[in-house]
């Protein structure tokens, strides 16, 4: 008779496990406040600082291209390391870049104190990821586990206006900045007692070329991307984008040819790997291009302050985060690739209900439609990323944890540029320039609402409301041609989610090494 193998039932968390999924909460938490919260103050530090126009743009940029260019890396490093190490390594130099950041006496300082920040942030994310794996052994805690890490950083982002607009309210500018040290050294504190460590003991050396490839080929694209969102299609955007792109091809082709590559390229192999990497990437261009023109909407045509529009987008913050902690439950009676695809269809309604916002008394349509949106995306974040780290063996997760993280950069860098130039080529083919205006006024009416709202405060009052109607209504067509783009993006990724990943939930729930042998136990693990 044919000899059965038991099967191995993954160890259950414990109280000290799910202290250490808290812990690893404040550092998730952080980074995306960090990451929305300096809108609110960059006209203080502006004073204070007094940085050119040049100045200002790489103290909005400089974190998140350090974050997304340093990525693969960190994850990769993790893996060798220890993740644990990597982890505390970066929160030290966070706190200490948190507290030259709020003290900065010049722009230049700030800039690089932001650059640093980035390079820590980055080896924070991938970390704390590829933690809950080793934390989480049973693939429904784990799925629970990195919904809750999935509504920390959708939580934050929303909350990042709120929380900066009451410290701006009673401290000063780089009281925002402060606010990552408590945060720091509470998980510095915790860290050892309730985190495991865990790497790889047969990872070869980090191969100082591919990370020198690596930077070299995703600075230059989320560089380029930006400078499209910004300032359209000139010469340098796409030369940087094309740029980095060659690059990369010679990055990929040399991974091929290491034993131990930066970036484990056999990850691909997997289908669910893949597929979910490009279904986060796809839902991030839908978000990043939406994310834009509404909060554009509540603040240029609704005419809002930053801190009201913030307390306008938690309801939708909320909505995505309860349904993020519903997907796992669900996952439990119906397959993953069902309640991802059939959140995208909700997540698609709601951008259509959005193609019809009006300029005039569009809000309560505006916010009905987005927090339908985000209502269906929430069981990606928390499934979509599950699959990602869950399709890999556990000596890889740090590196799959990286390219999760990777795609989402790239989805919004994809949104923010291509729907963005979408949005204001509909502008500028939409607006009518009232007659009577000076020429100067006439053009920036003309090249975007921002300029409109800056011509009409030079304007008699009746002239200048003409400018800001006409530039309300082609704001918003540009609005809901944009939404019309991200309801067939989502209808499209929901396709992908109930064909591709329909057998997804078996491959992502026991991961084993490619080569079919036991994955390598974790190192100095403390439990």
């Amino acid at each position: 008779m044919p000899s059965t193998v038991p099967t191995q039932v993954p160890e259950k968390a414990g109280p000290r496990q799910w202290a250490g999924l808290a812990v690893l909460a404040l550092p998730t938490l952080l980074i995306s406040l960090d990451q929305s919260v300096l809108f609110l103050a960059l006209p203080h530090l502006a004073e204070s600082l007094d940085p050119s126009a040049n100045q200002t743009l790489w103290i909005m940029d400089i974190y998140g291209f350090m974050i997304a260019g340093f990525l693969v890396t960190m994850g990769t490093l993790g893996d060798r390391i220890g993740r644990r190490k990597m982890l505390t390594g970066g929160a030290v130099v966070v706190g200490v870049a948190s507290l030259l950041a709020a003290f900065s006496t010049s722009a230049e300082m700030l800039i690089v104190t932001r650059a640093l920040l980035g390079i820590a942030a980055a080896t924070l994310m991938p970390s704390t990821l590829a933690l809950i794996g080793t934390l989480f052994r049973d693939p429904l805690q784990r799925g629970r586990a990195i919904a809750v890490w999935a509504c920390c950083f959708m939580g934050g982002t929303a909350l990042g206006p709120v929380v900066g607009g009451i410290m701006l309210e009673y401290f000063w500018w780089g009281s925002v900045f402060v606010l990552g040290v408590p945060v720091m050294v509470l998980l510095l504190v915790t860290a050892p007692f309730v985190l495991p460590e865990y790497r790889n003991p047969d990872a070869g050396r980090i191969d100082l070329p591919s990370v020198v490839l690596s930077l070299g080929a995703i600075l230059p694209v989320i560089y380029g991307l930006k400078e499209i969102a910004r300032e359209g299609w000139g010469l340098l955007p796409p030369l940087a984008i094309a740029v980095g792109l060659a690059i990369g091809f010679l990055f990929v082709a040399r991974q091929h040819k290491l034993s131990a590559p930066l970036l484990d390229l056999t990850l691909f192999r997997q289908g669910a790997f893949t597929a979910s990497l490009l279904i986060l990437m796809l839902a991030m261009i839908t978000m990043g291009g939406s994310y834009l023109f509404i909060t554009g909407y509540l603040q240029m045509v609704e005419g809002l302050s930053p801190f009201e529009a913030g307390l306008w987008m938690v309801p939708s913050a909320l909505v995505s985060v309860v349904t993020a902690m519903l997907a796992p439950t669900l996952a439990k009676r119906f397959p993953i690739g069902v309640i991802i695809g059939t959140g995208l269809v909700v997540t698609a309604v709601g951008y259509a209900l959005l193609v019809f916002v009006d300029p005039v008394a569009g809000l309560p349509l505006l916010l009905t439609g987005f927090v339908v949106a985000f209502m269906g995306t929430g069981p990606i974040g928390a499934l979509g990323t599950n699959l990602v780290v869950g399709s890999a063996p556990p000596e890889k997760a740090g590196s799959a944890a990286s390219m999760s993280e990777t795609s989402g950069e790239f989805g919004v860098s994809f949104g923010l540029a291509g729907l963005g130039s979408l949005g204001g080529a509909v502008y500028q083919g939409q607006i009518t320039v009232p007659e009577g205006l000076p020429e100067e006024a006439a053009e920036a009416v003309g090249s975007s609402i921002e300029g409109a709202l800056a011509a009409a405060e030079t304007l008699p009052p009746a002239l200048g409301e003409q400018v800001l109607s006409a530039a309300g209504e082609a704001y918003t067509a540009g609005l809901n041609t944009v939404a019309v783009v991200c309801a067939v993006l989502a209808a499209v990724t929901a396709g992908i989610a109930l064909t591709v990943l329909r057998r997804a939930g078996s491959a992502a729930a026991h991961p084993t090494p490619d080569d079919g042998s036991e994955a390598p136990q974790p190192v100095a693990q403390h439990h």
